[in-house]
């Protein structure tokens, strides 16, 4: 999954890039380190993304197990009749 967050990221920042030259009516490839530079950090911001994202339902497992299991408490425990 790395590999191809990265590359999608990648993707991302340089089409981020074009068409932002795009729009203001300039040459595609007008400052090559612009391109790379948008590479890098849409690549950074994607694998980011995914992590946050694993991290995220990580915690919703463990929020949803307790609240099962705080339920099975409060329902399913004879102790307090």
């Amino acid at each position: 999954m790395a590999v191809s967050a990265t590359v999608i990221g990648a993707l991302l920042g340089l089409g981020t890039q074009m068409y932002s030259n795009a729009l203001r009516k300039l040459p595609y490839m007008r400052h090559p380190w612009e391109h790379a530079l948008g590479m890098g950090l849409g690549a950074v911001f994607v694998n980011q993304l995914v992590k946050w994202d694993a991290q995220l339902q990580q915690d919703l497992d463990k929020m949803l197990e307790k609240a099962k299991a705080a339920n099975e408490r409060r329902y399913f425990d004879e102790d307090d009749d």
